[in-house]
């Protein structure tokens, strides 16, 4: 509790909030937010039963107490400050878990609300839970855009019910990436879970790799000074903001032994469906780089809070894609896998060593914003594809007890701001691929999504080969 607000002594005056200055990837986001397109992490998690609303309302304040990183707020500060700080606080300035009231439209409208409304960086903590309870079916497949139009895509999944036949609750987090991440919010539900439940919601173990020696460098990999392919606009939407769409796979075959892993799969995946939308858009043939976020840290209580990920890009060649033959598919994955391998080990800053330079406090943080901006501006010709985030098998069981259950479906969804304009990601549970798709609407529509999906979801398939 020493970060924290508390007394100097009994009967004291209380100590002025702990402050800590902003990381390299918080101070980058926080001088390129766009209110047209906010910078929203959106986690969604499906339980079969019902929750209590003051159990759940206790359980979650507790978990924030337990992980007191997540309390705080941008602190004040005059124009020439040299950073930015967040302000530690004791307690929430504003509550945080809601329940909103239950109706035909009230997934579609809690999905809307995590991709146009990013809780504000000046109040702590800047995330939201709502409950929708009751809902009504939930669907294998549901898109939603940023202004409440949604659809249901190709079911495959059953109505979640829980006990005596009620429908399941839905839990939305929203999240400011400016400051959080979704892995480490994802940490934080557990312990609201467990401290809920009483079920255990320890971490569960890391695969086992069947190999440990260092990767060899990739052989033959495109180089990353040429533009990358941009993702060809398909009908692009007349108003601003992000569109989403939300489904469940089956997780790809994967013989056993394999030199390669699920990830590489997914990002083979998302190569393959863009070179295809590209094609059929009359795009030229041009370079693919993905960026994939590498989080290396523990996923127990020890966690630490805030965004922690670092960021590598994976390149694809023209002619790697170009009218891919089964036959070819694993040389294809091997090579995926040798460059995912060698980017995975080593060491780099987070966003790359022109970032940690651009943070540097020499001048006014005010000044490096603009800065900051323009550089974006510029460098968005060299801007990644696309950014595929693969949580993973999620390793907490997320289990409420009882009467409201464990989890059987999480989804993620990235912000998708232009000049990528085009998000993946994706996440396992209870033995599903669950698969997010979120957009920028000035690129793609509903239907662009729908079709996205699509070539995923066959594209998946072929990367289900024996050796």
């Amino acid at each position: 509790m020493t970060a924290l607000q508390q007394p100097a002594r009994a009967g004291g005056p209380l100590r002025p909030p702990a402050r800590i200055p902003f990381p390299v990837v918080d101070e980058v986001a926080r001088h390129c937010l766009q209110e047209e397109e906010p910078e929203t992490v959106h986690i969604e998690v499906h339980l079969p039963g019902r929750l209590d609303e003051g159990r759940l309302r206790a359980a979650f304040a507790e978990a924030l107490r337990r992980h007191p990183r997540i309390l705080m707020r941008e602190a004040p500060g005059r124009w020439y400050r040299r950073r930015y700080e967040w302000e530690l606080t004791a307690e929430p300035d504003v509550a945080v878990v809601s329940f909103p009231v239950p109706g035909r439209d009230a997934l579609r409208d809690a999905r809307t609300r995590a991709l146009t409304q990013a809780p504000p960086l000046s109040l702590s903590p800047p995330i939201r839970l709502e409950v929708v309870q009751g809902a009504g079916p939930v669907e294998g497949s549901e898109a939603t855009d940023a202004v409440g139009q949604a659809g249901a895509g190709r079911g495959g999944g059953p109505a979640a019910r829980g006990p005596g036949g009620s429908h399941g609750t839905v839990l939305f987090l929203t999240i400011n990436h400016t400051a959080l991440d979704g892995p480490a919010c994802l940490r934080v539900l557990a312990t609201a879970a467990e401290l809920y439940g009483g079920k255990d919601n320890s971490p569960a173990a890391a695969p086992i790799r069947t190999t440990s020696e260092a990767p060899p460098p990739p052989l033959d990999t495109p180089s990353n000074w040429s533009r990358p392919a941009r993702v060809a606009p398909g009908t692009p939407e007349p108003s601003p903001g992000n569109g989403l769409l939300v489904t469940d796979l089956p997780l790809p075959h994967r013989p056993k032994g394999s030199p390669y892993t699920v990830n590489d799969q997914l990002m083979v995946t998302t190569a393959l469906t863009l070179a295809h939308w590209n094609r059929e858009h009359g795009a030229l043939p041009r370079p693919l780089r993905i960026t994939m976020p590498v989080d290396d840290r523990p996923r127990d209580a020890t966690m630490p809070i805030g965004n922690g990920t670092r960021l590598v890009e994976v390149p694809f060649a023209p002619e790697e894609l170009a009218a891919h033959d089964p036959p070819g598919m694993p040389a294809l994955l091997h090579r995926t896998a040798t460059r995912t391998r060698a980017l995975k080990s080593l060491p780099r800053p987070q966003l790359g060593h022109g970032a940690a330079l651009l943070t540097a406090p020499v001048t006014p943080v005010s000044w490096r914003a603009a800065l900051t901006r323009g550089l974006r501006r510029a460098a968005a010709p060299w801007t990644s594809t696309t950014l595929l985030s693969n949580i993973g098998r999620i390793p907490y069981a997320l289990d409420f007890g009882e009467e409201a259950g464990r989890a059987h479906a999480v989804w993620f969804s990235a912000p998708a701001r232009m000049p990528r304009g085009l998000t993946v990601t994706t996440a396992s549970t209870a033995g599903r691929l669950h698969l997010a798709l979120r957009w920028s609407r000035a690129l793609l529509s509903h239907g662009d999504g729908a079709h996205l999906r699509d070539l995923f979801e066959h594209y998946l398939h072929t990367t289900e080969v024996t050796p």
